[in-house]
């Protein structure tokens, strides 16, 4: 094992460290870990990224569930419109984007840059929103309108479909700001959602894409060891800190990946 793939296997654990912590974010770190770190296509780096957020979250959710910190219900019912929208991106919308989106001059924009770019672009609107200085927000007793949720998952499982993602780093604050669930209580829920999303999404590139199964499962096992560090450090920090912590780290991606992205291309 050279030291590339010590590093892709420590990247795993940090991986699952960031789910267990904040519920999301995995993708955020799996993708271009696989894409700059160990070289895989981004198409083929999403497609692993949701295998690996989907399996090491149905760990965490399990833990989550122990502690009382999963909303069942109000998973749920965002899993249903979203992971339809997650499966048919990937098996029928990804699959038929264009090689070469657009060109201009001698500026060619790909597909596997498109993606990326629209990867950053969707953590840096995450991110501004976890950061942001709001009120504590007070948790309503009335549950929110089924129609509205319907929508909000449809629309999310497209994103996170479009960008290989689990979708956590855009669940959290949705469970918090639109379904008003405490923070942590919204971070053990949006594991339910990325469970589910991720692996009936990864199903759909099943159908599409040859799989490096050792590797996977490797990567997986690691990141799942992560997991269960991070389900367990999640306890002595607050809600609070844990948010801004969030949107920081996403931010910072966010910038990283497109400057790789402009510069490197």
């Amino acid at each position: 094992m050279d030291n590339i793939q010590i590093l892709g296997y420590l990247g795993a654990l940090i991986v699952g460290l960031v789910l267990g912590l904040i519920g999301g974010g995995g993708s955020i770190l799996t993708v271009p870990l696989l894409v700059y770190l160990l070289g895989f296509n981004p198409i083929i780096a999403t497609a692993y990224s949701l295998f690996v957020v989907g399996s090491t979250s149905l760990v965490g959710t399990i833990q989550k569930y122990k502690k009382g910190l999963v909303d069942v219900k109000t998973g749920l019912a965002f899993s249903f419109p979203s992971f339809v929208a997650v499966y048919l991106s990937r098996r029928y919308l990804v699959p038929n984007i264009p090689n070469t989106i657009f060109s201009f001059g001698d500026y060619i924009l790909t597909k596997e840059m498109g993606i990326m770019i629209f990867f950053s672009i969707i953590m840096l609107i995450s991110s501004i929103s976890m950061i942001k200085n709001k009120k504590e927000i007070n948790v309503s007793k009335e549950n929110q309108a089924y129609y509205k949720t319907f929508i909000q998952g449809l629309i999310i499982g497209t994103i996170t479909g479009l960008i290989g993602a689990g979708g956590g780093f855009l669940y959290v604050p949705a469970l918090v700001l639109w379904a008003n669930i405490p923070m942590k209580r919204a971070v053990g829920t949006s594991l339910i959602i990325v469970t589910i999303n991720s692996l009936i999404g990864f199903i759909g590139d099943v159908q599409t894409l040859e799989i490096d199964w050792a590797f996977l499962i490797a990567f997986t096992i690691t990141s799942i060891i992560g997991i269960l560090i991070g389900v367990y450090l999640s306890k002595f920090i607050s809600s609070k800190k844990l948010k801004k912590s969030f949107g920081v780290f996403t931010l910072i991606m966010a910038i990283y990946i497109v400057y790789r992205e402009t510069n490197l291309k």
